[in-house]
């Protein structure tokens, strides 16, 4: 029975209460009983479709004394007539409402163990009893959700509304998550007695919601949500949530989906899934520990090839000539089938390069799930802003056609099926500070579309056990949804050596050590790592790099070089001899530090930048080192 209900239904139901309500009444003491007994069971012939009140009995096994105890206190309600004889029967005509103990004198096959709290009256809270004047006396109080289902309304209890939400109907889905879904459809149409809870494990949030709305559909319910985090931590106050679900679980036809955020937060989740029968599913990254059955399923965001052919259905005839964009957008995203939906949905497959902006930029996303433990970083530049030696660019060059190509030479080409490990992109960028590093990131991502975070070590790295690795685990997880490339300055703070264990710090230490092993092997994106100390560096993790670039200091040519490219076009500029400027013995970063203190000393003084304010410039970067440029260097400079 799903509301609203059908209209003709609707009124035979009605004209059926209205029927048992003047046999209550009879019954009472009012009139014959038989006359009004044939008539309920006439109207009920009539009903296309059972009654509300019989529904009630079928769904929680009432015996008919316990049906009639529920007609007699909605009929309290609904019918002032039976109301008042209520209150008649009972010496108080002030008090127009039932009792237990009424019920039990007036109502055939009456039974005491009716108004026991296990039993299904009670224990379903379908009436509560004022028992402030005793339980026999107290009077009966039907629950208004109740009292509105068996006039004809069904709907989710207000009180459950807050928690609780309908979960959509999957549209477009993973070809392994439907077959997952069919699965447990099976096993659990054959399973025998209590339902096993499903739990949906991995990475794919989207898609465990997908596979429990396929199995609710496949198994005829409907399907809600409920939070962990929502359900309550005492152990009564979940057994009365959980008692209340079951009832609306029973009276919608509808299963239930526990979504689960937080790994370690599974103590009330556990002790309330148990508590539940019929369809149950858990979602989340990690499975709680269940006692008794329970069905496993992980399930992962797609791979590669597809994602690719999820964007060929979703854009239909637009894909052809976006086919190019979408092997990149493919290799570079692991996206939900939702948000590949959502964003083949916004397109108007008349403007093509229009259409790919807006591919990468929804494919991209806020990065707000990176937010909190990186900072994103706007790239602006190009190969042109780069000065390095032929063989470091060439080497540059090459990670970006591995990040580019991944999709033909993985999985196309098979290379993916050989073996999962080693499909990321790990590099190791090294030198001392100022050599380009960072830009060296910055161009790669212009280069290739993709967001680029620095990792904030300061929010990453925790003193408490275990939240390191819950961190990172956030921080590889949020970026392979928007394909960032991932820049861990100063690498050798989170990725050293692994020491001797001594403590349990070291134990501890080590073992957020090997937790990044793992992560950066399995991380499918570019994961740059910058260091000025490379020996610091974990064995291990040089092992699993694709590419190690060193960035040498810079020679004379290339400080030329760099000083030709210093300044934007915008910026006055005197006569400059970037050959006498290049013998300063500087990096790159130092040039730049120069250029912008020269350009802040001529905007003060009304002029264009010169050799006078460059060397100033030069003295006071200096001075940040403790070290003054020889004489040899800015000879000439004035």
């Amino acid at each position: 029975m799903n509301a609203p209900f059908d209209l003709d239904w609707t009124v035979a139901n009605q004209q059926l209460l209205v029927a048992e309500f003047a046999r209550l009444r009879a019954l009472l003491g009012t009139g014959e009983v038989a006359p009004a007994q044939t008539q309920v069971e006439t109207l009920r012939r009539r009903l296309p479709a059972p009654a509300a009140i019989d529904t009630l009995a079928r769904l929680f096994e009432l015996s008919a004394f316990e049906r009639d105890v529920l007609l007699l206190a909605a009929g309290v309600e609904m019918d002032a007539r039976l109301a008042a004889l209520c209150g008649e029967a009972l010496g108080r005509p002030q008090c127009p409402w039932a009792t237990f103990g009424l019920a039990l004198a007036a109502l055939p096959e009456a039974h005491w163990s009716a108004i026991a709290p296990v039993e299904a009256l009670r224990r379903w809270r379908l009436i509560e009893v004022d028992d402030r004047a005793g339980l026999t006396a107290g009077r009966l109080l039907l629950d208004e959700r109740v009292l509105h289902f068996i006039g004809g309304l069904n709907y989710l209890d207000h009180r459950l509304l807050p928690m609780f939400r309908v979960v959509p109907p999957a549209g477009l889905m993973v070809a392994a998550h439907r077959g997952i879904a069919t699965d447990a459809a099976a096993r659990l149409q054959a399973h025998r007695g209590r339902l096993p809870v499903v739990m949906l494990t991995g990475d794919d949030a989207g898609g465990q919601r997908d596979v429990a709305a396929t199995l609710a559909e496949a198994l005829g319910v409907s399907l809600f949500q409920l939070r962990a985090a929502d359900i309550p931590s005492a152990a009564h106050e979940q057994a009365s949530l959980a008692a209340l679900w079951q009832r609306e679980a029973a009276l919608l036809g509808s299963g239930l989906l526990i979504r689960q955020d937080d790994a370690d937060a599974d103590t009330g989740l556990v002790r309330f899934a148990e508590q539940v029968d019929g369809l149950v599913i858990v979602a989340g990254h990690d499975a709680p520990r269940l006692d008794g059955d329970r069905l496993r399923f992980a399930v992962d965001k797609a791979d590669a090839p597809e994602q690719r052919r999820l964007w060929h259905t979703a854009l239909g005839e637009k894909a052809g000539p976006l086919s190019d964009a979408l092997d990149g957008l493919a290799s570079q995203y692991r996206l939900t089938a939702r948000r590949i939906a959502h964003a083949a949905a916004q397109l108007d497959g008349e403007d093509i390069a229009g259409d790919r902006a807006t591919l990468h930029r929804l494919c991209r996303g806020d990065g707000g799930g990176l937010s909190e433990l990186a900072q994103p970083i706007d790239v602006r530049a190009t190969w042109d802003d780069l000065v390095l030696p032929d063989a470091q660019r060439r080497s540059l060059e090459q990670i970006a056609v591995h990040t580019r190509y991944r999709i033909t030479v993985h999985h196309d080409w098979g290379f993916a099926a050989k073996s999962a490990r080693g499909l990321g992109i790990s590099t190791l960028f090294t030198g001392e500070s100022g050599t380009g590093k960072t830009l060296a990131a910055e161009v790669l991502a212009n280069t290739l579309g993709l967001a680029l975070y620095r990792i904030d070590l300061s929010a990453v790295v925790s003193k408490y056990i275990g939240e390191t690795e819950k961190n990172l685990r956030r921080v590889f997880d949020a970026a392979e949804d928007i394909g960032a490339i991932l820049l861990f300055d100063e690498a050798d703070a989170l990725f050293g050596k692994r020491s001797e264990v001594k403590d349990s710090h070291d134990r501890y230490a080590n073992i957020e050590v090997s937790y990044l092993l793992q992560r950066m092997e399995a991380y499918r994106g570019l994961a740059i790592l910058t260091t000025n100390h490379k020996a610091a560096l974990d064995s291990a993790f040089q092992r699993r790099l694709r590419f190690v670039v060193h960035f040498p200091f810079p020679d004379a040519a290339q400080r030329e070089a760099i000083w030709r490219g210093i300044f934007p076009a915008g910026t006055p500029l005197g006569e400059l001899d970037p050959a006498k400027l290049a013998r300063l013995n500087v990096a790159g970063g130092n040039i730049r530090n120069i250029a912008l203190s020269a350009a802040f000393l001529a905007a003060e003084a009304g002029t264009p930048v010169t050799m006078a304010y460059l060397r100033r410039a030069a003295h006071l970067e200096a001075a940040k080192r403790e070290k003054a440029p020889s004489d040899a260097e800015t000879r000439g400079w004035s």
